[in-house]
């Protein structure tokens, strides 16, 4: 059993200088749990402080419990799988996998037992004795896993481990930490700023921004409710168009104006103030050619289109405002058209100025 809680944990490097603030989260025992965010954003910094690897500067961090604060990281029965593989080179496989092993004293046929079978599951049994140089990158990786998975822990930490593998290779690997997890059901923290690698894995995903927690749900509840404008225009691709709108209200009936469009909206906003200005969000497959409500239609300047396969991506403009359709494939349309497009009226969100979900 492995919960983990985050209780007011600050970081600060230097002054006042804030990488990580009052962070506060509760893991479920057997959660798989993702730190998603951009560059900066402070979720390797508080994967770190949870390894031991970086020093808490306020607040307090429990594992089952007990607070870890002061604890090294080989007390907190923690494994951890890095982006760089950090392999011995001259050490083959077998040997890589059962290095913590032999330096905890174990003997020869516990070595044996416990590499074999996470070789196994790896898929690793016929390369044990090769070398790290004779290896692919997605082998390496499993390498890497297999170090950690040998040592038992309690809790796994995974520091954007699939960055250096090609996409193809990408796939593969989170499928086989998916099916590791659901094998195991061990306690797990995953970093990435892969908005798929965060919705494929997640049992529940922490969108950070500039050191904050902005949204913690599961992947539908940050797809569908985001908390603000920035998850919004954060989660998706392509991303939710934001179109700015001015409000109106007739007979008790709320509108949205954009140009000469003015869409019914269902529901009345939360205004905080006498402005009635706004933004609109709408994601690109919640705009369509079949009416969802013929009251909600927009003219759309197509400007060119990308086919992807099985749909098409359409990014034309509404006014001076771009915005990107994506649409079924055997859908036709040209660049240089005006389009009458029609917006699904339940998927839409509306956003204050300063990013806050008004309806």
């Amino acid at each position: 059993m492995a919960t983990i809680q985050f209780n007011h944990v600050d970081k600060i490097y230097s002054g006042n200088d804030y990488v990580v603030k009052d962070f506060n989260l509760e893991i479920e025992d057997g959660e798989f749990v993702v730190f998603l965010g951009p560059s900066g954003c402070g979720k390797s910094t508080t994967l770190r402080m949870l390894a031991g690897l970086e020093d808490i500067s306020g607040g307090e961090i429990l594992i089952d419990g007990v607070v870890v604060n002061d604890l090294s990281p080989k007390e907190r029965n923690i494994a951890m799988v890095f982006q760089s593989y950090a392999l011995y080179p001259h050490m083959t496989v077998f040997d890589n996998i059962a290095f913590s092993l032999k330096m905890s004293g174990k003997s020869k046929e516990e070595i044996n037992k416990q590499v074999r079978e996470v070789a196994d599951m790896l898929q690793l049994t016929p390369l044990l004795e090769r070398k790290p140089k004779a290896l692919s990158g997605g082998q390496r990786q499993r390498v890497a896993m297999g170090r950690s998975l040998v040592r038992t822990p309690e809790v796994f930490l995974f520091d954007e481990p699939l960055s250096n593998l090609d996409a193809k290779l990408r796939n593969v690997m989170r499928g086989e930490i998916k099916e590791l997890h659901r094998k195991h059901k061990k306690t797990t923290v995953y970093v990435t700023h892969d908005q798929v690698e965060a919705m494929t894995l997640a049992d529940k995903v922490v969108i950070l921004r500039d050191g904050f927690i902005e949204q913690v749900g599961t992947p539908k509840e940050i797809y569908h409710n985001p908390a603000n404008h920035f998850v919004a225009s954060f989660i998706g691709s392509p991303t939710m168009n934001m179109l700015p709108v001015v409000l109106e209200t007739e007979n008790d009936q709320w509108f949205a104006r954009i140009n000469e469009h003015t869409l019914p909206l269902r529901g009345e906003p939360s205004l905080d103030s006498s402005t009635r200005n706004a933004i609109l969000g709408i994601r690109p497959s919640d705009i369509s050619l079949t009416p969802f409500d013929a009251s909600m239609a927009l003219d759309v300047y197509v400007e060119n289109t990308e086919l992807l396969g099985a749909t098409v991506q359409i990014n034309g403009k509404v006014g001076s405002n771009e915005v990107v359709i994506e649409m079924d494939a055997d859908e036709s349309v040209s660049a240089g058209e005006v389009v009458n497009f029609y917006l699904d009226s339940s998927k839409m969100h509306l956003f204050n100025s300063q990013g806050s979900v008004i309806l």
